[in-house]
């Protein structure tokens, strides 16, 4: 491993990450959403926390603190919270919520989007990494309400009462995109929510197995439901008796595709998708869903096609080609979802961390220290200046396209060579481990 270009990419990263921090907390970009996002704010902790200088919690928090201001009633995360100067007019017309008082003026809620379910999910992560890092049990007491709210207001949106969510298309990250109903990506972190609450629960010393149990529960009907395998008359048993309305999508995708190496990206009515979702598939292993065997055969499907190549790491495999029935129209908005762009096979430096850390938490160590090279130089790439951190990279060319100073492009960077340096998810300690292969 080149040790200069990795301790490089750490300097620069965490200078972008404090100057990309502000009153609100942390801002998606230094050159675009000037706002604080829920998923990328609460992602970007992760390496927020493993920064050298203090101020990186610091900013953490104050985002943990914003969002927790603009809860709803009912208990939704917003979408993103930031200052009227720095949003679009249009955004505020359509009915920002107010409120946050600061040396800016008065903070405002983005509606746009605003039914994203990740952001909650996101929230409560947040949460967790913080109190791990920090052992700040005032501050997680504090806020304690809005968490449960926030689980709350996930539970309903399992509208079949399945113990899955039921996710409306385009409603997480993938904001532009056809996943739908049982997703993945959603279901994963759902998961991790339920143990972080579990494990918060315990800090607090609040009873805490009814939220071990309900991660156990979504942990396995992920693996029911979107992991396919031939010939698991105990699975098939299983569904009869308790999930009738499984029965015709898992025969369906059993028939049709017999198994994969990797989890489908989403189930819905007699329905499903045959790609790879690569961030889904890595939270999947970061996060404990997918065992030792289920692990190397993801991290061997990524490499085998070639995912990681020219930079770690394109997000779908393969990309959706107009004609396919996942085809939307509105992928044509702003040029982003073309076959290799955005979401639709493009190359995320902030997924390459989330690989490089899969890699490790699957032990192995080699592989993990190479894509974190490559990482990297994919962060040093510009497309004027050198350590532009970009948002996304086409995924062919691996040329950048996105903008410019993106926070969680450099905040998974340092969580990813934190990673790498320590050998473990330093996040999740030993007491609190996720998964161990």
């Amino acid at each position: 491993m080149d040790a200069r270009i990795v301790e490089k990419g750490r300097e620069k990263a965490e200078k972008i990450l404090l100057q990309n921090g502000g009153e609100l907390g942390l801002l998606g970009s230094s050159t675009a959403y000037q706002q604080v996002w829920a998923r990328d704010s609460m992602i970007c902790g992760l390496g927020l926390l493993a920064c050298s200088s203090e101020e990186g919690p610091t900013i953490h928090r104050r985002s943990l603190e914003t969002l927790g201001q603009f809860q709803s009633e009912l208990g939704k995360i917003p979408h993103n919270v930031g200052f009227p100067n720095v949003l679009d007019p249009a955004l505020i017309a359509h009915g920002g919520k107010l409120g946050v008082e600061g040396e800016s003026g008065q903070a405002v809620e983005d509606s746009i989007h605003a039914g994203c379910v990740d952001g909650n999910i996101w929230y409560i992560i947040g949460h967790y990494a913080y109190y791990q890092e920090m052992n700040d049990q005032e501050f997680l007491r504090k806020w304690w309400g809005n968490l449960e709210k926030a689980l709350l207001w996930l539970r309903y949106q399992d509208s079949n009462e399945c113990g899955l969510l039921e996710v409306h298309e385009a409603m997480d990250w993938a904001d532009l995109f056809a996943n739908r109903y049982n997703v993945l990506f959603d279901n994963v972190l759902y998961a991790a929510a339920w143990k972080c609450m579990g494990h918060m629960a315990d800090a607090l010393n609040i009873p805490s197995s009814y939220y071990y149990e309900n991660a156990a529960d979504v942990k396995k009907k992920i693996n029911i439901l979107l992991w396919i395998t031939p010939d698991n008359q105990e699975k098939m048993d299983w569904v009869k008796a308790e999930r009738k309305e499984w029965i015709y999508p898992i025969k369906r995708v059993e028939t049709e595709l017999v198994e994969r190496p990797f989890y489908l990206p989403y189930m819905g009515f007699r329905d499903y998708a045959d790609r790879f979702d690569t961030l889904a598939n890595l939270l999947a292993i970061v996060f404990g869903i997918a065992d030792e065997t289920q692990a190397n055969k993801i991290l061997d499907y990524i490499h085998g096609c070639g995912i990681n190549e020219p930079y770690p790491v394109q997000a779908l495999y393969p990309a959706i080609r107009e004609g396919e029935k996942d085809w939307r129209d509105y992928y044509r908005v702003r040029n982003l979802n073309l076959p290799h762009h955005y979401h639709n096979g493009g190359a995320w430096p902030f997924i390459g961390g989330f690989y490089v850390t899969a890699l490790i938490q699957a032990k192995r160590f080699d592989e993990a220290n190479y894509q974190l090279e490559k990482l990297a130089s994919m962060n040093k790439a510009g497309k004027k200046n050198e350590w532009e951190f970009n948002e996304w990279f086409h995924g062919q060319s691996g040329r950048p396209m996105g903008y410019a100073g993106q926070s969680w492009s450099a905040a998974m960077y340092l969580f990813a060579e934190n990673a790498v340096r320590n050998q473990k998810v330093n996040i999740f300690n030993s007491e609190h481990q996720w998964v161990s292969y």
